[in-house]
């Protein structure tokens, strides 16, 4: 009843298709229409990629921070490393440079060395007041290196904020307006202002200018995921194209397929624009996953028309057959690869859901697409002719096919002593994994703001933020001697760690104050002792003018208190032991009873969310490969049978995580994506020759070895076809300039190559060696589904 009802509902939509094919295609361009008029809601991506979910402690931590002292990735950090910089001509064309962009609104202050101040005694009361480190308009050489001199060796307040603790390099920090940070205006002041005249000044001077800071880091980095989505599309439609008529030798069927996965493609612009989702690092991948994923479909639905054509050479009834006998089999094959991708969604990332969500909507488009536009298009063509029916019977497609089933007939023990060999090996290589979660390293490396941020790391000391946030318990807590003191000891003991740089506190500011006190005299940076806090800070509260800089490091109550270091790019190990190593100083240092001290930032964050990521994804490489464990015993009801067609599936995962390994390549966001999308879709193989293996078995009154080589010679062409399609279609992504990109497309193109081999030599030699306890009529029981249809039921339900 199943099968009858499965063969009728195939061939009732096959009718319904080639009867309403006019109206049918109508439908699809208003529909297509629709949704290109969706586009102009695609938003690209402001903010930084949140991996964590919103009640995470750690992101409650962070936007406790945040109600304090807000955004803090405002800071954009512009920097010289250059002797001639103090000299006139190219001195007052920096100073220029930093005036000219504090005029923009987006701009609250700059701190650059021609405007820097320095606290200095009124002797008319008991104040300080903020008056210009340089206080000449026309410079000379003798004035500039005499500034020069002074800056580096009498304000160490300046060390590690304007020049470099090997006093060789200048910078400027501009802070931008917090409340335009997460928004597009943003990326329009960078790309449209900053960028040119900072572009001016070199052209001008000469001098190389270095730029970092998050807002500009995330700007830049934005735009090259938007330059790369319309590079990815076009190398992907080349290279499937390419590939297309490399096998079927028709530009007729090449055009109809490309015509295919562009009508895909801009349903899946149309799907991000409807669902206004942003375009991230992730869904700006997807457009081109459809091509890639999308052209096998047209491979099996071109190709079982023209294998039709060439058996009898009747049009409707060839049309008729691809949908009935085709439909069914890619159907579950999108479906699993759907699955693959949907699993994403179970986890708690917002950027993951997203991905999962858009990728498997535009999965199973792509397929309704495909079986429904290939079909009628060609209804509406005259039949291929003979030259098209050529690659039908390629010699190198045979002998590759014969390699196999002579591999798999003689062969077999070597088949498995190779593949334990080879597991083994990967097991070796999995034990040397690392996990990343470095923010940039998958950032462009041949980009000039990646080669900004290693300037800034070697003259700086880091780049990525880290904060700590520091509760007294009581108002004007902070600028007790006893919480100074104690901010101070945890400032030393940060100095020592070599990836975190100089820390900024208040600290700096009340150091500053007891050296203006003494007549700035440098010998008096240091906190004052019991006897002149005391007057000191008197002087330090009634002096309004540095209170901008107070702001920042202590809230309005005085209350709370931060304490900001910049990190270097770190390895995750090192980064949590660093972390652990200053909590256990934090605890030493502040007592629990009298501070709450809190660890956070962005460095922080982002590394956290990349633990938390992987630990959810490998929980979701566990659904996927369940998930699809349940498609294989809902369409095969046989225990037995989920374990054979499992074990081919998962040891091309198990490879790719040894090499890995032993490449070095780390598990972070990118790679761990990997296991999912390739197992999601390398299990298509393992339907397709299953259902091809039971039919033939039915056709063959349970004839073993001949229904296994039956199924290998007619799956094996398609499954060379698709498998060379997917892993030149994914080694595009290879020429991404994000190494995670990279890194995503030569790994799953591995994993794929890996699969065919396994599907195509070690399953069939595990369904051989088994089929005593396999291929019988108790253990492989009929299906729940039909996947491929019986000739005889199928001829019945024809329509001629």
């Amino acid at each position: 009843m199943n099968k009858l009802f499965s063969i009728g509902f195939w061939s009732a939509l096959a009718r319904f298709i080639l009867r309403n094919r006019t109206f049918l295609l109508i439908l699809i361009a208003i529909i297509t229409f629709g949704m290109s008029t969706q586009w102009e809601n695609m938003r690209f991506s402001t903010t930084e990629a949140n991996l964590l979910p919103d009640d995470h402690v750690v992101n409650l931590e962070y936007n406790t921070f945040l109600d304090k002292f807000g955004e803090e990735g405002n800071l954009i950090i512009i920097g010289v490393k250059d002797s001639s910089l103090f000299t006139p001509e190219k001195f007052k064309a920096w100073n220029k440079l930093s005036q000219d962009i504090l005029k923009y609104k987006e701009i609250d202050f700059t701190i650059s060395v021609g405007d820097l101040l320095k606290l200095e005694k009124r002797k008319d009361t008991t104040a300080f007041r903020l008056v210009p480190f340089i206080k000449d308009s026309i410079f000379t050489d003798k004035k500039l290196k005499s500034y020069q001199y002074e800056l580096y060796n009498k304000l160490p307040f300046y060390n590690g904020l304007v020049y470099s603790p090997n006093k060789q390099s200048i910078r400027t920090a501009i802070y931008m307006d917090k409340s335009i940070i997460n928004t597009s205006v943003r990326r329009d002041f960078i790309i449209d202002d900053l960028v040119p005249i900072i572009n001016k000044f070199e052209k001008d001077t000469g001098i190389k200018v270095y730029t970092s800071g998050m807002p500009y880091i995330r700007t830049l980095n934005s735009q090259n995921i938007i330059d790369e989505i319309g590079l990815f599309v076009g190398a992907a439609l080349l290279v499937t194209s390419l590939l297309f008529f490399f096998f079927f030798r028709s530009f007729r069927a090449t055009i109809i397929a490309m015509f295919t996965v562009i009508i895909g493609v801009m349903w899946a612009f149309g799907v991000l624009g409807l669902l206004q989702y942003e375009i991230t690092v992730l869904t700006a991948l997807i457009p081109p996953l459809i091509i890639v994923i999308g052209i096998p479909n047209c491979i099996f639905l071109i190709n079982k028309y023209q294998q039709e054509i060439k058996l009898h050479g009747n049009k409707a009834k060839s049309l008729q057959r691809v949908i009935t006998k085709v439909g069914n089999a890619t159907l579950m094959t999108n479906l699993t690869t759907a699955s693959g991708f949907a699993t994403f969604i179970l986890t708690n990332s917002v950027l993951l859901k997203e991905f999962g969500i858009v990728a498997s909507i535009n999965i199973i488009t792509i397929f309704l697409l495909s079986l429904f536009i290939i079909p009628i298009i060609y209804s509406y063509l005259p039949p291929p002719k003979e030259k098209h029916l050529k690659h039908l019977g390629k010699n190198w497609i045979i002998q590759f096919v014969n390699w196999t089933e002579h591999m798999v007939k003689n062969h077999r023990i070597s088949i498995y002593i190779i593949s334990v060999s080879v597991l083994c090996i990967s097991i070796i290589g999995i034990n040397n994994i690392g996990i990343s979660g470095s923010i940039i390293e998958d950032m462009p490396k041949k980009t000039e703001f990646f080669k900004d941020i290693k300037f800034f790391e070697k003259e700086f000391e880091g780049i990525m933020p880290l904060e700590i946030l520091i509760d007294t318990k009581r108002k004007k807590g902070v600028l007790s001697l006893a919480s100074l003191k104690r901010m101070d000891k945890l400032q030393a003991y940060i100095n020592e760690v070599p990836e975190l740089s100089k820390p900024l506190s208040v600290v700096e500011l009340v150091k500053f104050s007891k050296q203006a006190y003494y007549n700035n005299n440098p010998e008096y940076y240091q906190l004052p002792n019991s006897q002149e806090r005391t007057f000191l800070l008197s002087y330090a509260n009634s002096g309004t003018e540095s209170s901008h800089f107070l702001e920042n490091y202590v809230d309005s109550t005085g209350q709370f208190a931060r304490i900001t270091t910049f990190m270097k790019d770190t390895e995750t190990e090192r980064f949590e032991r660093i972390e652990e190593d200053l909590k256990s100083e934090i605890k030493k240092i502040f007592p629990k009873e009298r501070y709450n001290v809190i660890l956070t930032g962005k460095a922080l964050v982002f590394q956290k969310g990349t633990k938390y990521l992987v630990n959810n994804l490998i929980v979701s490489l566990s659904l996927a490969i369940f998930l699809i464990a349940l498609f294989m015993a809902w369409m095969f009801r046989s225990f037995k049978m989920i374990l054979v067609s499992l074990i081919p599936n998962l040891l091309p995962l198990i490879i790719t995580a040894g090499l890995m390994g032993f490449i070095g390549v780390p598990i972070k966001p990118s790679t761990i994506l990997v296991f999912s999308i390739a197992f999601g879709i390398s299990v298509d193989d393992t339907i397709h020759f299953l259902a091809k293996y039971r039919q033939e078995l039915i056709a063959n009154k349970w004839k073993i070895r001949k229904s296994v080589y039956a199924a290998l010679r007619e799956t094996g062409v398609s499954m060379l076809y698709t498998s060379i399609v997917l892993f030149f279609g994914f080694s595009v992504f290879a020429i991404s300039s994000f190494g995670g990109t990279v890194a995503l497309g030569i790994l799953v193109s591995i994993t794929l190559l890996f699969a065919m081999l396994s599907n195509l030599l070690l399953l069939p030699s595990l369904l051989l060696s088994l089929e005593r306890s396999i291929a019988n009529k108790k253990t492989l029981k009929k299906p729940s589904i039909q996947i491929l249809s019986d000739t005889k039921l199928d001829e019945e339900n024809e329509i001629l």
